[in-house]
């Protein structure tokens, strides 16, 4: 455990002016603009300052402030999305991550759902406590965000409704199927809805998967969206994909060419 110790008058200056040129982490570099020193001189005097509790060390080179009320520098994060917007950029927060800021799901994760077209060489990264899930994407499917203010950072998001699309392409960002299709209903029933946006992302996206799933669910949990089923129906393309690859699949919905868990039900029963 890192106690927090005092810090001499001129010290504690210019941690003070680092804070404010800074925005939620900081790094060599931020530090050697801030104080026009070398960058042997910038990561001595973060790494004394990690060690005094002032700032905790994210990864070589990458502090986060310590909050003041704080006793301690070994603390949990306080807002893992900075954390992940400097780690893992070009990146946006999506999957079950953006439902539950979008009051698209009222179950809650405890890790945080990264889209990234970086090359992380994990799949999940635990930084202080907080666990990472990364999703790998091609830049070129960098769309559907939105800007979110965290403190005085912008931080890219998926949009309501490219959420719903990510959820389509692979149920496991939404947490697997059955809480996939709670979210779709719950886009259902909320001021987002906006089909002909989502049948435009899927279009641009370019996974035919993604019209079978949305198709096959909406005739199951929203008959009445027929405009987009229609739509979704004339984009089908060859061959079967599975409802969700991660769930075994035994029967065949000709109508969708998709393949479904025996007696599957939107409610989540299946065998």
């Amino acid at each position: 455990m890192t106690t927090i110790s005092g810090l001499g008058k001129g010290s504690r200056a210019r941690l003070v002016k680092l804070l404010r040129d800074t925005k939620g982490t900081i790094s060599v570099k931020e530090a050697v603009a801030s104080f026009g020193m070398s960058p042997k001189r910038a990561a001595e005097t973060l790494g004394w300052w990690a060690e005094k509790g002032w700032l905790s060390r994210v990864r070589r080179g990458l502090y986060v402030p310590v909050p003041l009320e704080s006793s301690t520098g070994d603390v949990a994060l306080e807002d893992p999305w900075l954390v992940a917007a400097r780690l893992f950029a070009p990146c946006y927060i999506g999957g079950w991550s953006a439902a539950e800021h979008w009051n698209l799901t009222e179950q809650i994760f405890r890790s945080v759902l990264v889209c990234t077209a970086g090359r992380p060489h994990k799949s999940k990264s635990t930084i202080k406590e907080t666990t990472f899930v990364l999703r790998t994407i091609t830049r070129k499917a960098m769309f559907g965000t939105k800007s979110v203010w965290r403190g005085r950072v912008k931080i890219d998001e998926s949009d309501p409704t490219r959420t719903i699309l990510d959820l389509l392409d692979d149920p496991a960002l939404g947490g697997g199927l059955r809480h996939t299709v709670d979210v779709i209903r719950n886009y259902l029933d909320s001021d987002y809805k906006d089909f002909p946006l989502l049948i435009a992302y899927a279009d641009r996206l370019g996974n035919g998967a993604v019209f079978k799933r949305l198709g096959f669910i909406l005739e199951n949990v929203g008959p009445t969206e027929k405009e987009t089923i229609e739509a979704c129906r004339r984009r089908l393309t060859k061959g079967n994909a599975k409802l969700d690859s991660a769930l075994p699949a035994k029967r065949l919905v000709t109508a969708w060419r998709l393949l479904t868990p025996k007696n599957w039900t939107p409610e989540g029963k299946h065998d």
